[in-house]
């Protein structure tokens, strides 16, 4: 995998020449439109990267955006790849370490996801403080690539103290609640029934998700800071009325995008 991950770099560095990104993005469903505002950005379909995967998922364009935002050099994934499209945990991370090689040293990584505590309900931001992950296999799992990280990383602090503080402090002088708390991850791509949530929440998990962790193992194991945001898009199962749909999530990111922006931009600003 590192030669295939060098060919990929090699491949990045050959459309955008000298550019060294301070940050990966890593955006989710229906958040996309970050990448759009940076400026002298030079826009890669994931299809024109040697060796990347290509993201099939609704409401990602599947595009590698390298420019500026935030004031911070920045390589900016509109879309990711996930383990119910059919990759392995370690191709879902690919594109994360693909950047971390290309000399990113922190990740913002953002989701949608669906709300479990009180008061997560659609349109608010929460912070991800940890995770649990019970499902399918590690992105480490393998041969370890020591170019990268260590065979045993610790994962006690994986979400950077000092980012959730910078964070929560930009939130406060944007005048936009953030919420913090944990995420659990679920493979997908059905969305979990309501028996599971019970189980999530007596678990300690604030949101649930079905992306997220396989790149933040990657990044910690890389060690890369992290930042981590949920945009919470629905109530989960069980806690609404309705079934749920792919469509109110899309719909909650389009309605909550100018809020969400800001303080993503402000993030990168206090960085």
């Amino acid at each position: 995998m590192i030669n295939q991950l060098r060919a990929s770099v090699a491949s990045i560095q050959a459309r955008a020449p000298g550019f060294v990104p301070e940050v990966a993005l890593v955006l989710g469903s229906g958040l996309g439109f970050l990448g759009d505002e940076c400026q002298n950005a030079v826009s890669i379909p994931y299809g024109e990267i040697g060796h990347f995967p290509v993201s099939t998922a609704p409401g990602h364009a599947g595009r590698l955006v390298l420019g500026e935002l935030g004031g911070k050099r920045v390589a900016v994934m509109q879309g990711r790849f996930h383990y119910y499209e059919g990759y392995d945990t370690a191709t879902a991370a690919y594109g994360v370490r693909t950047l971390r090689l290309l000399g990113a040293k922190t990740l913002l990584v953002t989701n949608a996801a669906g709300g479990v505590s009180e008061g997560l309900e659609p349109g608010v931001i929460l912070n991800i403080t940890d995770h649990i992950k019970f499902f399918d296999e590690s992105p480490l799992r393998g041969e370890n690539i020591p170019e990268l990280g260590t065979r045993f990383p610790g994962m006690s602090y994986t979400y950077t103290p000092e980012l959730r503080h910078k964070a929560r402090l930009a939130a406060q002088e944007l005048n936009i609640p953030l919420y913090s708390g944990v995420y659990m991850y679920f493979p997908g791509p059905q969305y979990e029934t309501p028996a599971e949530i019970r189980a999530a929440k007596t678990l300690g998990a604030d949101a649930v998700g079905m992306s997220t962790v396989p790149e933040v193992i990657a990044a910690a194991h890389a060690g890369m800071e992290i930042l981590g945001f949920s945009l919470i898009c629905n109530m989960a199962a069980g806690l609404q009325t309705h079934e749920l749909s792919e469509q109110e999530v899309l719909d909650t990111a389009e309605k909550s995008k100018g809020q969400f922006s800001q303080l993503i931009i402000k993030c990168l600003e206090e960085m």
